[in-house]
């Protein structure tokens, strides 16, 4: 048994749309590496920082994940890899271990495909685009319809200038009829 305590640098690209691992940031390691009757175990936590922006209101977002790894890297001939498919076991190479793939697919698959900057974000307003937890709690904007807007101006005006309404059908000239 091995234990590793390392902090390496993260590559380009540990990133899905809105969040991922800046490359070069330090990636903590701390595994424990078992000799088992098929291959190395490999177990431990992975602390690894993340950047991004709120998918509600997209206010920036920096956080650390914390991730557990387990993973059987098996001997060549082992009864592990004569009974799995090619890519889904890992193997020894010679006497290495190549943990970075193990890394960057435990960090890459706990990526928040939508992160939030707090659990009770709002997001933003859809008419004025402005954050809502921002603005206050009355917010709102005065939206007619177009197809209702001519109605709507007719009623707003004063009684006194609106022409009285006259029998018919809409649309209709109105005659006079005399008596």
């Amino acid at each position: 048994m091995q234990e590793i305590d390392r902090t390496a640098p993260a590559p380009e690209g540990w990133r899905v749309e809105l969040i991922g691992v800046p490359a070069g940031a330090e990636v903590r390691l701390q595994l424990r590496l078992e000799s088992v009757m098929e291959g190395v175990l490999v177990t431990g936590d992975l602390d690894v920082p993340v950047t991004g922006s709120c998918a509600r209101c997209l206010e920036p977002i920096e956080d650390t994940l914390h991730l557990d790894v387990q993973e059987l890297y098996a001997y060549e001939g082992s009864t592990t890899e004569a009974t799995s498919e090619e890519d889904e076991v890992r193997r020894i190479e010679g006497d290495f271990l190549d943990l970075a793939p193990l890394v960057r697919d435990t960090v890459v698959l706990n990526l928040p495909l939508a992160p939030v900057c707090t659990e009770d974000c709002a997001g933003l307003c859809v008419d004025c685009g402005q954050r809502l937890d921002d603005l206050p709690a009355d917010h709102h904007h005065e939206i007619v319809d177009a197809r209702w807007a001519g109605l709507a101006e007719k009623f707003s005006t004063p009684a006194a200038s609106t022409p009285s309404s006259s029998p018919g059908t809409p649309g209709e000239i109105p005659t006079t009829e005399e008596n």
